[in-house]
């Protein structure tokens, strides 16, 4: 029986009954298609009980209940919402063009299922076969040269569907709503492309397995070697796919229901599905570029590669529930400081973190290997705060709250939460205090010349 268990986790002893799955056409067209239905059930659950996880987490932080009605802990919510999305009446407008309005779910689904597809989710694996020999397989479906590439060409696919969404409805409103979705997403997407250039500069390498190949151990994760970058696309990618504080569309208080808002039935609900699944695969993809993929950093997935999966899927339940944190706790940006946001700071920053990179590679490679790297990457760590805590002092002094006032104070507000979040807080408000200093002369300058007019 240990024998039994020790070759399930470690393979076989006679090397002769190991077989390349990619050596054998039967086992990469089964590969193929086991892989795809796996990573499509993955999805579709993960996209299911992600809601139950900001439900019930939005609902802890407004010391509220949740869902607990439909099964046990409310874990059959999502069964009961789409029950009740699958009767409820599918409308469409009569002025509507019907084939763009029945194309644009489609356009934000496909490719939030199909971001995936070149992303490693363990190490190879060998599985025992009835002919007795051992198949290699790798844990994912396909492992292509320029998967960054392919990351950045299918991800902005979905900016179409938000687009043609709002034009197809006819619809004013909605129209808006897609215009300023689709503003969002190319603004933040050229950032994000440009960050996408870090991680390629650090490991030589398009192919996101040889990305998550240079992160093996936990110090070699490329979050430590320029943390700047990783805060950066970690935002850009939040952005990317609308989620708070830059989910522009459903700003219901100003436009209705942006894009969707002539959507109903079983086509609301691919867009629901389609922001949530995007929410999985940005996680995934954040998770493979600074986080070492599926590396737990202590090597034991090296020895038992059945541990990658269960391994990745901790690390993007942690983002996930990071981007709920997000979205319960930071406002909404209006819209016109959304997008400054995007042009005066994310990108230009996004261009000092991959001149970071690029300069510290080169030091490294001209003046003696990694003892440089690590020197110059701490000096460019500390130009790049300095700057950034000077910019942010320059900025003026905040309003004292009126004594009257009445304040509320959470309970535990001294317990290692709270002071966690104060952390994060002030993590993200940098970026907005650099905004806020380079912006406000303009607009104190507009608003004098207003009073003098």
């Amino acid at each position: 029986m240990l024998d039994a268990i020790r070759e399930l986790l470690f393979g076989p002893d006679d090397p002769t009954k190991i077989i390349e799955c990619s050596a054998n056409s039967t086992c990469e067209i089964t590969h193929a298609i086991v892989g795809a239905l796996v990573v499509f059930v993955i999805l579709l659950t993960g996209f299911a009980y992600t809601t139950v996880l900001e439900r019930r987490l939005i609902a802890s932080i407004q010391s509220r209940v949740g869902p607990n009605r439909a099964g046990p802990q409310g874990l059959l919510q999502p069964v009961a919402d789409g029950i009740k999305l699958i009767f409820k009446e599918d409308l469409t407008p009569n002025r509507a063009d019907r084939f763009v309005f029945y194309l644009a779910p489609l356009l934000k689904v496909i490719p939030a299922l199909l971001v995936l597809a070149v992303v490693p989710l363990g190490p190879k694996l060998l599985i025992p076969w009835f002919d007795g020999n051992w198949y290699r397989v790798s844990q994912g479906l396909i492992d292509v040269n320029v998967g960054v590439l392919y990351l950045l060409a299918v991800t902005s696919v979905s900016v179409y569907g938000s687009s043609l969404a709002g034009w197809a409805s006819n619809n004013k409103y909605a129209m808006l709503g897609g215009l300023r979705a689709s503003a969002a997403m190319i603004s933040y997407e050229l950032s994000m492309g440009i960050l996408f250039a870090v991680p390629v500069l650090l490991a030589a390498s398009m192919s996101l397995g040889d990305i998550i190949g240079e992160q093996r151990g936990f110090f070699n994760w490329y979050v430590w070697h320029n943390p700047l970058a990783a805060v950066l696309l970690g935002v850009a990618l939040i952005a990317e796919i609308n989620r708070g504080p830059f989910d522009m569309p459903e700003a219901e208080q100003e436009l209705v229901a942006g894009h969707m808002t002539e959507y109903s039935g079983m086509k609301f609900a691919m867009f629901f599905m389609a922001e949530y699944i995007n929410m999985i695969g940005v996680s995934v993809i954040f998770c493979a570029l600074f986080l070492g993929g599926y590396d737990d950093g202590l090597g034991l997935v090296s020895g038992a590669p059945i541990l990658g999966v269960p391994v990745l899927a901790l690390k993007v339940i942690v983002l996930l529930a990071i981007m709920v944190w997000i979205r319960a706790t930071v406002f909404r940006l209006r819209y016109d400081r959304l997008m400054s946001f995007g042009w005066k700071i994310m990108l230009p920053l996004s261009l000092i973190a991959v001149a970071w990179t690029a300069v510290a590679i080169t030091i490294a490679e001209e003046g003696g290997g990694d003892t440089a790297y690590l020197i110059s990457s701490i000096v460019l760590l500390v130009i790049v705060a300095g700057v950034g805590y000077m910019l942010s002092r320059t900025a003026g002094p905040l309003t004292p709250p009126d004594p009257g006032q009445t304040t509320m104070v959470p309970s535990g507000a001294t317990s290692i939460g709270a002071v966690l979040l104060q952390f994060v807080g002030v993590i993200f408000a940098i970026p907005f205090m650099i905004y806020e200093t380079v912006t406000g002369g303009s607009r104190e300058q507009s608003i004098e010349d207003k009073a003098k007019s």
